[in-house]
């Protein structure tokens, strides 16, 4: 994975990230292996669950990772793909859900004004749905 955003992970890289904060790196790890090692949940439903989340949190690197460890896991990827579904339908859910915010500020804001527009920012003191 090469590009001007997401430079390729190299082992100098990773060697300066963790020479830069060494205890903070290790603790990241240690953490990181309790969490992936097989518990209630196995380690592959653990990675399939990480890919979907990685879509979410869209880290190609966290992409790349953990679909590299649930296929290693023994994940197939009919499964991966089924995660991914899953993750795009609860980011979009999230967005149409959130829609609700939207339609009740539209009920106040007819409620409230007596033209058919609603008050310039300048007027409101809001920028882009801020208090300013």
């Amino acid at each position: 994975m090469t590009s001007e955003l997401y430079p390729a992970v190299t082992r100098d890289l990773t060697h300066m990230q963790r020479e830069l904060a060494p205890g903070a790196a290790s603790a990241f790890n240690d953490f990181s292996r309790a969490v992936f090692a097989d518990g209630a949940l196995s380690a592959k439903i653990k990675n399939i669950i990480a890919v979907a989340a990685a879509h979410v949190t869209q880290c190609p690197y966290c992409i790349r990772g953990h679909t590299r460890a649930a296929l290693r896991g023994g994940a197939s990827p009919q499964e991966l793909m089924e995660a991914i579904w899953v993750a795009a339908e609860m980011r979009a859910g999230a967005a149409f859900a959130h829609s609700i915010i939207a339609i009740a500020e539209m009920g106040e804001a007819g409620l409230s004004e007596s033209s058919d527009h609603p008050p310039h920012a300048s007027a409101t003191g809001e920028h882009h749905g801020h208090r300013i």
